[in-house]
């Protein structure tokens, strides 16, 4: 199943506030992404539809199998995005954190291999 990159977007969203607060609702996504609610109430319904969601009776966001691990690739890739571009290209923290978010959606695997790798290996 394809995930817009705007999908992807929430999931890492949902993902790394579930990790700061063990408790996700639509209000912590829009506070956090600054988006109005009925923008955060469509996402979390196509969200929900295309199975990387539930919504509980408290309304607490809960991230489906499928959904966390797509969510843990996405953040996965803007950590080593994030990493490469502030400690090994020296940019600055504010760009290579608005750069790896925006690049993170359309590396191709064989490339994220080969840089990941490359991280790795970098002293």
């Amino acid at each position: 199943m394809s995930i817009r990159e705007s999908g992807e977007d929430y999931l890492e969203t949902i993902l790394i506030l579930h990790k700061k607060t063990g408790f996700v609702r639509s209000i912590d996504i829009a506070n956090e992404l600054g988006y109005s609610k009925p923008s955060i109430s469509r996402a979390v319904g196509i969200l929900k539809s295309d199975g990387y969601i539930n919504v509980e009776k408290n309304g607490q966001i809960v991230l489906t199998e499928s959904g966390r691990l797509k969510a843990e690739q996405v953040y996965d890739r803007h950590l080593m995005l994030r990493r490469f571009l502030s400690e090994i290209l020296g940019v600055s923290a504010e760009n290579s954190e608005q750069d790896a978010c925006r690049i993170e959606h359309i590396l191709s695997e064989e490339t994220y291999s080969k840089l990941k790798k490359f991280i790795e290996n970098y002293k």
